[in-house]
């Protein structure tokens, strides 16, 4: 498995792009479209919440705790059946799975318990 320099910059960036900087960026455009057009578009609204950061304010405290129920449901009931699934699509991890198999049952060779060690070591470096 060789990675190249420039593949790893872009899996970083594509990392640091959606999981950090787009989701601050889409939460704050959410809560100021939400705003622009719910709060200051109906009197009703406007009187309860007058201001931009009472409104983000209130999100806020809804929101995440929503977020946070939602995310504990997830990992309780949906991340066991991603990670299946991911794993069954993992050549490394077949690799792996079936070279140990033919360790125990005596099927590997020499060379292909060396070479498996070395991805081993080449995994553990990084």
């Amino acid at each position: 498995m060789k990675e190249g320099w420039g593949r790893r910059r872009w899996w970083e960036f594509r990392q640091g792009h959606t999981v950090y900087l787009i989701f601050m960026l889409t939460f704050i455009n959410f809560i100021l479209i939400a705003y622009r057009l719910l709060i200051e578009k109906v009197t009703f609204f406007k009187e309860l919440v007058p201001d931009l950061w009472i409104f983000a304010l209130m999100f806020i405290l809804i929101y995440v705790p929503a977020a946070i129920l939602i995310g504990y449901w997830h990992r309780r009931t949906q991340l066991r059946v991603e990670t299946t699934i991911i794993n069954q699509q993992n050549p490394v991890l077949a690799k792996m799975v079936r070279t140990l198999l033919d360790v125990q049952t005596g099927v590997a060779s020499e060379k292909e318990i060396i070479e498996f060690r070395d991805m081993l070591k080449k995994i553990e470096r990084k």
